[in-house]
């Protein structure tokens, strides 16, 4: 898979690409991530990439023409370009999904009060939000898709049956796990994971993860309704 990410501060991305489950899906040729500073494609010795709004008020806009010349000169045409923005569908496990079947796509880092209208009327083919609050720039959000997607990815993790068992996999949330020490400040993990029976561990799990989603999250459960 090939992933393009548009934005105005490339550094922000050198920790957490290259750490942990994506270091290692692209040590292994699972993941190629082209990050492209959109400033490189300005022409003023300020290399501006922002303006004040047409009508007034606070803030700034991103202008087009630098997201225009960066998608044209560094994506293969037809790539499937993600927005980043608090305006977009909220981003759920199904979203991901649908990404990490594809054989690429972009994600555009939009910044200050977002990005000029003609980028997304012309470019922009989803926009998605990782919640209902507002972050400094698209920066963030981009790491949290992509990590989300490479995880998914066949040989990303160390068992690939893992990401089918996680929370919202199946619509649930996941159940509670334990480890070593069997007994810990008095708290002892329950019988039923060490009794070796996997048709009974398999049953308990599943109950605690229903009896969890309807505490913690009932919508879920009516979701599948």
């Amino acid at each position: 898979m090939r992933i393009d990410i548009l934005t105005l501060f490339p550094e922000m991305f050198a920790g957490p690409l290259s750490e942990s489950i994506i270091k290692r899906a692209r040590e292994r040729g699972l993941v190629d991530i082209r990050i492209h500073n959109i400033r490189d494609h300005t022409h003023d010795k300020h290399r501006t990439a922002d303006d004040r709004p047409f009508g007034g008020g606070p803030g700034m806009v991103l202008k087009p023409e630098p997201v225009f010349e960066c998608v044209e000169s560094e994506l293969p045409e037809g790539t499937h370009l993600v927005y980043m923005t608090p305006q977009g569908r909220p981003l759920t496990q199904a979203t991901i999904e649908a990404l990490a079947g594809r054989d690429a796509f972009a994600v555009l880092c939009g910044h200050y009060e977002g990005v000029d209208e003609r980028v997304r009327e012309a470019l922009v083919d989803d926009e998605i939000s990782i919640g209902d609050y507002v972050l400094t720039g698209g920066e963030l959000p981009a790491m949290v898709l992509v990590d989300a997607v490479v995880r998914l990815l066949p040989g990303a993790l160390g068992d690939d049956e893992s990401a089918q068992q996680e929370s919202f996999a199946d619509g649930r949330l996941d159940c509670p796990h334990y480890t070593r020490p069997e007994s810990f400040r008095g708290m002892r993990a329950p019988e039923v994971l060490l009794s070796g029976n996997h048709g009974e561990i398999a049953r308990w799990r599943r109950e605690q993860a229903e009896k969890r989603t309807q505490e913690r999250r009932p919508d879920l459960t009516n979701r599948q309704k």
